[in-house]
């Protein structure tokens, strides 16, 4: 039987995702499994409530993550207003009246952070418990906080599971306090393709990209942490959002973009772009969309000024050469003094380092409005690298403000907790299709047995 997205199933279909539900926690309770998720040490985790994804297979065909698995209700967040408008259709609301009902979920989710729709009394009574019979508002798990002593905090996050019975994936996501402001570092994948030598992550292989609502949902969790609920307009604690975490946004676009047009509207969370930086290591064919579609600003990973020494740090540079980054990075669209590029740097001793690397990255930027972030390197268990000496990167330094561009060197914050930058690892892992696949099927069986 075909289910069309956000209508109500028949009342057969409805019973069989009951009893399915029902196994899976019968399930988990035998295997000693607890249905409820680990606690932060910090705070007490949220309940669950949304689903995990490839077990919805049986129900709708689907194998992407974020959907509902068979019983449980899929999630509002990460839905934008034209999604939003669907579900609501879907529970029988007058067309007259759909536009109102959106503008009232969305504030309530994204203005006010509410948790569960009962909080929602803008809502009749009868709406709210429609919406509770069908939809969830739950974010990611957060399994564990960490505070350093610089004051960085680290959130790791637990994710649905591809497969029933599995425990899901999980990234890190990390609060930087200022002075001056507050930066989220957020992850828009589990893992990453890109193995660049320096980085933690790059030993982590790819386990799956993150949905739009796992991508939004990073910053409603750290309002959640830091109590910065209604979304305030004037002394925030978040100011800005770097997708600097795990992962390379470009190879997740779409859910990126989507993600960030939700962060940014007015009406919610409403953190501008100009507030919102992209992190790329140089997905050439990409960065024209970053200014066209998403208009937030830009940061090159570059790291090195010269092919050879690139290829090592960014295997990605064999593909996407310095000379077609560098062109990608002039013709960039609304580039200006005022939308300056980022250019990352991590400063590695005797590789890197040198004056004559300086002088040459210089050379590579002129014309281009930029800055460049010197990041002293922040060593990780195994890493292959030493951070250049202070008194090296002072000079670097110079050279670069010598001719005319900012070139502050980024503190290191956070490296006690392993959460400063390159640092972030979870310990999620790529399972095997076939592996994937039998335990779908294993589900999937133990749910038809218990209805039969």
């Amino acid at each position: 039987m075909q289910i069309v997205a956000g209508q109500e199933p028949p009342f057969g279909v409805r019973l069989t995702r009951r009893l399915a539900r029902r196994t899976m926690t019968e399930l988990n309770l035998r295997s000693g499994r607890s249905t409820e998720t680990a606690a932060a040490p910090l705070k007490a985790a949220p309940a669950r409530g949304s689903a995990s994804a490839a077990a919805t297979r049986a129900a709708s065909g689907s194998d992407t993550a974020g959907e509902a698995i068979a019983g449980l209700r899929p999630t509002l967040i990460g839905l934008d207003r034209t999604e939003l408008a669907d579900r609501v259709r879907a529970l029988d609301v007058p067309e007259k009246q759909v536009r109102m009902r959106v503008a009232q979920l969305w504030q309530a989710i994204y203005g006010r952070g509410a948790r569960d729709f009962d909080a929602i009394t803008t809502l009749s009574k009868g709406f709210r418990t429609a919406l509770a019979d069908h939809y969830s508002l739950a974010r990611p798990q957060l399994t564990t906080a960490q505070v350093s002593s610089d004051g960085t905090r680290k959130w790791l996050l637990g994710l649905d599971a591809e497969t029933a019975g599995v425990h899901g994936p999980e990234i890190e996501t990390v609060y930087i306090p200022e002075e001056s402001r507050g930066t989220l570092c957020v992850s828009s994948q589990v893992g990453c393709t890109l193995t660049c030598s320096f980085c933690h992550t790059g030993t982590q292989k790819l386990v799956r990209n993150l949905t739009a609502g796992e991508i939004v949902g990073q910053l409603m969790i750290a309002r959640d942490e830091l109590g910065e609920w209604p979304s305030p307009s004037d002394g925030r604690l978040i100011t800005n959002m770097v997708l600097m975490g795990m992962g390379e946004p470009l190879y997740n676009f779409d859910n990126v973009a989507k993600a960030l047009d939700i962060v940014a509207d007015g009406e919610g969370l409403s953190l501008s772009k100009r507030r919102i930086t992209l992190s790329t290591s140089g997905v050439v064919p990409l960065i024209e969309r970053v200014g066209a579609e998403i208009g937030c600003m830009l940061a090159i990973s570059l790291h090195a000024v010269r092919d050879e020494v690139r290829d090592e740090l960014v295997p990605l540079n064999k593909k996407y050469p310095i000379a077609e980054l560098m062109e990608a990075c002039r013709t960039f669209p609304g580039l200006s003094n005022a939308r300056r590029i980022t250019f990352e740097y991590v400063m590695l001793k005797g590789v890197n380092d040198s004056l004559a690397d300086a002088k040459e990255l210089v050379r590579l930027l002129k014309g281009i409005p930029a800055k460049i972030n010197l990041i002293p390197f922040n060593p990780w268990p195994g890493s292959p690298y030493d951070c250049s000496d202070w008194d090296q990167i002072e000079a670097f330094a110079e050279v670069v403000n010598r001719a005319g561009y900012a070139s502050p060197v980024r503190t290191p914050r956070g490296r006690d907790i392993m959460a400063a930058c390159g640092q972030l690892k979870s310990a999620s892992q790529k399972m095997k299709a076939s592996e994937r696949r039998r335990l779908a099927q294993s589900s999937d069986t133990a749910a038809a047995e218990t209805m039969a």
